[in-house]
């Protein structure tokens, strides 16, 4: 009878363990995701729209500037990182910094002008196509999409179907337009893109909560470097325009390094009248150096300025002067790390009265 008793008792001992041991390794990466300092050399991702389309210089980039980009990173000695790796090595630091390309809407430019240029020079990317304009006037075709993900270098991403202000909509519109978007993904493709890149970079908590039960890594557009420490479902990315794309600048952010931090707040990036001006709370790991050494900038009040600082040990707090104006709010820091820059920047969306 004793023995019996023991035996249940064991047995109910290893269940209690299987069981433990089955929910964490089922819990979203969010959840488990363990804080480190893991002095990632981290991924640094680029985001380019249109070609050759000068109508649109805030979302295009000439041929002979992009082709150049591409020759200073293969000259910096820089890999292209595929993007099916990028989601399988995710959690693993990196010994060397790789460069992730990504390009958003689909628009026909891309198939005519930078598709050559890529598929000549095997230069591995992410395509993110937004499903209503497939096939209408200055977008690609489902063929040429398709050409696209045959290919042993291209992967497509999610952007939606409508490219509309999702972050505008109401959370079943939201889920909604993401729906529709995944059936025709389903239909045209067999599968629905395991990336996700929000339109415009804007995005809610009530978003990312869908999206990442949805999708296992989800892009913005404010810049940055993506280390094992960012959040999956809000990676940065720098965008590159006729602006922002001369080769000057370029040269200089293609160095930056990744700055990572336990915690970032508030989580919430979508504000309005009750919380415009945010209070930006930063906590740093101890091993990073040099805090004190960074300089951050916003556009609080619709003008960009350099930003008053407080430090509380290894936590950088940001009050700002003023709020911020529609549409949208950045910071942007940089940290001289003893020779070596590293940058981080974040976004909000702001919302009228």
């Amino acid at each position: 009878m004793i023995i019996k008793k023991i035996s249940l008792f064991a047995a109910s001992i290893i269940s209690l363990f299987i069981f433990i041991f089955i929910f964490l390794s089922n819990s979203k990466a969010e959840d488990n995701n363990i804080k480190y300092f893991s002095n990632d050399a981290g991924i640094l991702s680029i985001m380019y729209h249109r070609f050759n389309e000068n109508k649109y210089p805030s979302t295009n980039i000439k041929m002979e500037i992009f082709e150049e980009h591409m020759k200073i990173i293969n000259n910096l000695n820089y890999n292209f990182m595929n993007p099916k790796s990028f989601i399988e090595k995710f959690d693993e630091p990196k010994g060397k910094k790789e460069i992730l390309v990504t390009i958003d809407d689909g628009f026909k430019s891309f198939y005519t002008e930078a598709w050559p240029y890529l598929k000549k020079n095997q230069i591995p990317f992410i395509l993110f196509v937004s499903t209503q304009p497939v096939g209408k006037r200055g977008y690609m075709t489902w063929d040429e999409i398709k050409e696209i993900e045959k290919s042993d270098i291209g992967m497509i991403g999610h952007h939606s179907h409508t490219h509309e202000y999702l972050i505008d909509m109401s959370n079943s519109e939201f889920i909604n337009d993401i729906e529709i978007s995944s059936q025709i993904f389903k239909k045209e493709l067999g599968y629905v893109p395991e990336i996700f890149s929000y339109p415009f970079g804007e995005y809610s908590q009530n978003m990312k909560n869908y999206i990442s039960k949805n999708f296992k890594i989800a892009f913005g557009q404010h810049s940055g470097v993506i280390d094992l420490n960012k959040d999956k479902y809000e990676l940065p990315r720098f965008p590159i325009n006729e602006k922002y794309g001369d080769l000057k600048r370029f040269k200089s952010l293609i160095n930056y390094n990744p700055l990572e931090y336990k915690s970032l707040k508030p989580e919430e990036k979508k504000i309005d009248n009750t919380n415009n001006p945010p209070r930006l709370i930063i906590e740093f790991f101890d091993e990073q150096k040099n805090i004190n050494n960074i300089n951050c900038y916003s556009n609080d009040g619709g003008n960009w300025k350099k930003s008053n600082l407080k430090f509380n040990q290894q936590t950088l707090i940001i009050n700002f002067e003023k709020k911020f104006i529609p549409r949208r709010g950045r910071i942007n820091c940089s940290l001289n790390d003893n020779g070596k820059w590293r940058w981080f920047g974040t976004q909000f969306t702001v919302q009228k009265n």
